[in-house]
């Protein structure tokens, strides 16, 4: 079957809606939360139970680091990232513009494409439009995300103008490459555009709109959550679910903090990775339904609450908080692994009950509610 988006329920005095993405790994429920895997692997979970125990039906790889390892002929003589990887849901792939634009030392951008040095032994090499498809072919996931350029914040307006501008050539020539190839591994794979255009309503409304003439099931929205104020991402993100086509989802890429999502789920988005909750874990910040954890903190060393009373992993209700703050002061792996399931669990439950709340039609009455209660630091 060909992926396609189907909305489902819309809620009034909101934009938030739920849906449907159907695939050839399965169906998934929108709003979603997609964990980031960056090298076929979600830092300290199992896939296992990113499937058991988050529910998870989506994750990312990354292009950029899948290329330079294991490497793309490793990945086709396993057959495909996902027997590589053993996971039996949706792959999406980075194009990997991203991770070149962080590489700002390393990388020439240029008409044809972007040449840059591995961060690994600084090799050198050039991704175009065509290569980033070919290898996301190779790949076989089944979101594949077109090459495009993440502008940084700040930028002036003519930088972003002509950034854009590449960003929308590249696009053509990715679509055009994709129609030239077939998937390899059986399964369908969709072709997804990216908007640019920095913090620029106008350059973000032409960019937007020039994504739009593109046949795809999901559009993306990109170059944001890379340091520009609160208000400029609100606003840019309820552009974006005002232009963009109503009967498409909509990824919102690399946001955000919990109460990113629920603004952008307000504005309209159906879908959202960050690398924020794995990453905070491992640094013993952990997200409940009840509040922040500074898991460090002195202040746990004798609370033997669980971990999050209002979640059912058995994670965040077998171990206590005294324990966990242990696991972290004592320098134990096992910290990272209780900390990520907790944080993942907790993103799981909060885009979980967005849609409940969704298709009870009170998300914005509940969003009030919600947002003081998860907001505060215990």
């Amino acid at each position: 079957m060909s992926m396609r988006f189907l909305c489902t329920h819309q809620t009034p005095g909101s934009s938030a809606r739920c849906g449907v993405l159907y695939t050839d790994h399965g169906a998934i429920i929108t709003p979603v939360f997609m964990p980031v895997g960056t090298q076929a692997t979600v830092k300290a979970v199992h896939q296992r139970e990113l499937q058991e125990r988050i529910d998870a039906k989506i994750i990312l790889g990354n292009t950029y680091h899948l290329y330079l390892r294991p490497g793309t002929a490793v990945v086709a003589e396993a057959g495909g990232l996902h027997r590589f990887m053993g996971w039996n849901g949706a792959l999406l792939t980075d194009s990997g513009g991203y991770q070149v634009f962080s590489l700002s030392a390393r990388r020439k951008l240029l008409e044809e494409g972007v040449s840059f040095a591995s961060h690994i032994d600084g090799s050198k090499h050039l991704f175009t439009p065509e290569s980033v498809v070919d290898i996301q072919r190779i790949l076989g996931s089944d979101v594949m995300m077109a090459l495009d350029e993440c502008t940084p914040w700040p930028c002036d307006r003519s930088y972003a103008e002509k950034s854009m501008g590449i960003t929308h050539r590249w696009l053509e020539r990715g679509v055009e490459q994709f129609l030239r190839t077939q998937a390899i591994y059986g399964h369908s794979q969709s072709f997804i555009p990216i908007a640019q255009g920095s913090v620029f309503d106008d350059l973000r409304e032409q960019s937007l709109a020039f994504i739009s003439q593109i046949d795809a099931p999901v559009y993306a929205v990109g170059g944001l959550s890379v340091g520009e104020p609160e208000e400029d991402l609100i606003r840019l993100v309820h552009l974006a679910g005002k232009v963009l086509p109503q009967d498409r989802a909509r990824y919102l890429m690399g946001v955000g903090t919990p109460k990113n999502l629920l603004d952008a789920i307000d504005a309209g988005m159906d879908m959202f990775d960050c690398v924020l909750p794995t990453r905070n874990a491992r640094h013993g910040i952990l997200y409940t339904t009840e509040g922040i954890l500074h898991m460090r903190n002195g202040k746990w060393k004798s609370d033997f609450r669980p971990v999050d009373e209002g979640l059912t992993l058995p994670t965040s209700r077998e171990h206590s908080r005294a324990y966990l703050r242990h696991l972290f002061h004592a320098g134990e792996l096992l910290a990272l692994q209780i900390a990520s399931l907790q944080n993942l669990a907790f993103y799981s439950w909060l885009l979980s009950e967005a849609q409940r709340q969704i298709q009870n039609q009170r998300f914005a009455e509940w969003k009030r509610e919600i947002l003081p209660v998860i907001n505060r630091t215990l």
